[in-house]
């Protein structure tokens, strides 16, 4: 569909479900519905298609996490990417298995292996590396403040636009209505459930609504009484190009770096994004500057150097900042809200979901149209956690140096 015809397209005045942000979750979640047979869906987007956290992300390819239901939906999603022709069938998500490594302290030792273990169990390929393997695996890095990390050969990174847009191409080929620069205003409802959602267009009638709305989830869950205790966050990526000492034959792996707070990653060939771990401060989505600050580029060139010294030199070459929204214990919520029924809500993610968005599509299609989603036990996702005064605490967590979950 042409980008005239696109903007052509009316807002209808009623629809089965309506998926609120146009992010990677709402639009997966739009074609897995579509794939089931639910063509009457309508996916409202404030501004454009991965305007919000979807397109500011570092689209970390990886499943390594401190606890299981988060890595299944990683695994499940792993599959999805690397099969992208035949399980999307339109665009391309650029995914590149350049190798994916977990670094930590050597104090988190114990409970990597134990992360390590229960990976494994379920199907991962990854494994403990020492610290003479690490140098093997990335010669560019530095091992003497490490004892062992997580390897995943098979992980890697991917364009974030590029998997968002085919998957939007998928499901509109399939009937699903994506209506851009069309914010929501409420959601509505009537006999103590979902009744529709009231657009800059006017009205939807629906009496099933997906809340994927990333950063502004919460302007449309308190006007229902929901307050989940949701903060809007600011995180920031810095990009380098790759110094003329650097073999510009070989991507560097994928690390997700503890000690320092910090991500990297290989991007267009000849420069790295690094990732900053945040302070987890309040922003506004709709306020938040989209450049990065000079304390962030001072703070980025340093955990790079640190990590990769031979980047030392590197050259600053942009940048950006976006918003994302966390939760109270930093974990998703993804639930069918009890007090609210034919109201499902995919929020609080901490910026971590672009990875796990297309089995995350699937369950909650699974849960709207089967009655339960079976793909991935969601129960550990619960909204009602913090009411019931027990907030997702991981396993085996790290100490990490920052908040790492921003924008991978």
């Amino acid at each position: 569909m042409s980008e005239r015809a696109v903007m052509a397209v009316q807002q209808p005045k009623t629809a089965e479900v309506v998926i609120i942000g146009g992010g990677i979750v709402g639009i997966s979640t739009a074609l897995q519905l579509a794939k089931r047979g639910v063509r009457d869906v309508v996916v409202v987007e404030r501004r454009q298609l991965g305007a919000g956290a979807t397109g500011k992300s570092g689209a970390l390819i990886r499943c390594h996490y401190a606890n299981v239901p988060e890595a299944r939906l990683a695994h499940e999603s792993l599959r999805i990417f690397r099969a992208w022709g035949d399980e999307v069938g339109a665009g391309s998500p650029g995914f590149d298995p350049v190798g994916f490594l977990r670094l930590v302290a050597p104090r988190d030792e114990a409970r990597l292996r134990a992360n390590v273990a229960a990976q494994q169990a379920i199907g991962i390929e990854t494994s403990v590396v020492t610290a003479d393997e690490l140098r093997a695996i990335e010669p560019l890095i530095r091992t003497d403040d490490l004892t062992v990390a997580a390897f995943e050969p098979g992980s890697g990174v991917a364009d974030p636009n590029g998997a968002l847009y085919g998957l939007a191409e998928a499901a509109r080929k399939l009937g699903v209505t994506i209506l851009t620069d069309t914010p929501a205003a409420r959601i509505v409802t009537g006999g103590d459930r979902v009744a529709g959602v009231v657009t800059s267009a006017g009205p939807i009638s629906t009496g099933t609504v997906v809340l994927a709305a990333g950063a502004w989830s919460d302007r449309l869950l308190r006007p229902l009484g929901l307050d989940f205790g949701l903060v809007p966050v600011r995180s920031q990526v810095v990009i380098f190009r790759w110094p003329a000492t650097v073999d510009p034959s070989r991507k560097h792996r994928v690390l997700v770096d503890s000690t320092r707070g910090s991500w990297f990653r290989p991007e267009d060939g000849a420069g790295t994004l690094v990732g900053l771990g945040s302070a987890a401060r309040p922003a506004d989505p709709d306020e938040a500057d989209e450049t990065i600050d000079a304390p962030a580029i001072t703070r980025a060139r340093a955990v790079l150097a640190h990590r990769f010294p031979g980047f030392a030199a590197a050259t600053m070459r942009g940048g950006w900042a976006g918003a994302y929204m966390r939760s109270p214990d930093g974990h998703p919520i993804i639930d069918q809200v009890p007090a609210v029924p034919g109201l499902w809500v995919m929020t609080g993610d901490s910026g971590t979901s672009f990875k796990t968005a297309p089995a995350i599509g699937i369950c909650l299609a699974e849960w709207i149209t089967e009655g339960a989603p079976e793909l991935v036990d969601l129960t550990p996702f619960r909204s009602t956690r913090f009411l019931d005064g027990q907030p997702w605490v991981d396993d085996n967590p790290y100490t990490d140096a920052g908040d790492l979950s921003a924008s991978r």
